[in-house]
């Protein structure tokens, strides 16, 4: 079988401006195609994270601006009260049109349905879809009565070292955050708090671990490690709002039937 001979490929010239514009269409496409991979990269958050040492004390509140633009994103108050037949104390968060705080709707036989705000543990994610509050939520509650009786009641009842769960707007895009505090509410009805962190995502829409201060996929790694002053006094027994509501003949009803009111 006879092959047929192969053709010679002779090079061809080029003349110099026409190889200088081939070139420089090389380097446009190999900018372009440089541009499109560092579109194509994630965009990495950054957490803003501020220590702090606030105190919340018996009939005051705290404005908390969680990015220090000037705006109160949510406010921590607390207070106390009397009724015919004792006194109490409480501690809420207040949250601005538009915000909202994780937590949850609770309902009760005599006072109706409550809002009760998350006492989040260190590594809980925030994020959307979740269940948030946009009003005002109790977060603990405590009432002496005239017969010497102490009830209190709320997730955030004596706790350390626990986040709430943050949802906020900037320039009308979402954001996510967490505030960590101490509560106590002492037996003679008065709550007080201790912010001791509070931090932010500064991507719109990207949730955030509570107790995280850098964005990481390593939690453990980037936990904020609090040792805050201690908030130490004997865990009362929780009551139903209910019975707080009737006052000392509520209380009886409390007895024969507690209703639980821990912090999800």
């Amino acid at each position: 079988m006879t092959r047929s001979p192969r053709t010679r490929r002779t090079p061809v010239n080029l003349s110099e401006s026409i190889s200088r514009q081939l070139n420089m269409y090389a380097i446009a496409a190999g900018a372009a195609g440089v541009g499109m991979l560092a579109l194509a990269q994630p965009a990495e958050g950054k957490i803003v994270y501020h220590q702090a040492h606030r105190v919340i004390g018996p009939n005051s509140k705290y404005n908390l601006d969680l990015n220090h633009d000037g705006i109160t994103d949510f406010t921590l108050w607390a207070a106390t009260f009397k009724s015919f037949d004792g006194r109490g104390g409480n501690i809420g968060i207040v949250i601005p049109a538009g915000n909202a705080a994780r937590g949850y709707l609770r309902s009760t036989t005599f006072l109706g349905p409550f809002n009760l705000a998350s006492a989040l543990r260190a590594g809980t994610k925030v994020q959307g879809g979740q269940r948030f509050l946009d009003k005002s939520a109790e977060m603990a509650l405590s009432f002496y009565t005239t017969v010497r009786t102490y009830v209190a009641i709320g997730p955030w009842l004596n706790v350390k070292n626990r986040y709430l769960g943050l949802r906020f707007v900037v320039d009308g895009q979402t954001h996510y955050g967490w505030a960590r505090l101490n509560v106590n509410c002492k037996t003679h009805s008065e709550c007080s708090g201790l912010l001791t962190g509070y931090a932010y995502e500064t991507i719109p829409g990207k949730g955030i671990i509570a107790g995280a201060t850098q964005s990481s996929d390593d939690t453990e790694k980037n936990m904020e490690q609090p040792n805050p002053a201690a908030l130490t006094v004997p865990t009362p027994k929780p009551a139903m709002l209910g019975a707080l509501a009737m006052g000392a003949p509520g209380l009886s009803i409390w007895r024969r039937k507690e209703t639980s009111l821990d912090g999800q």
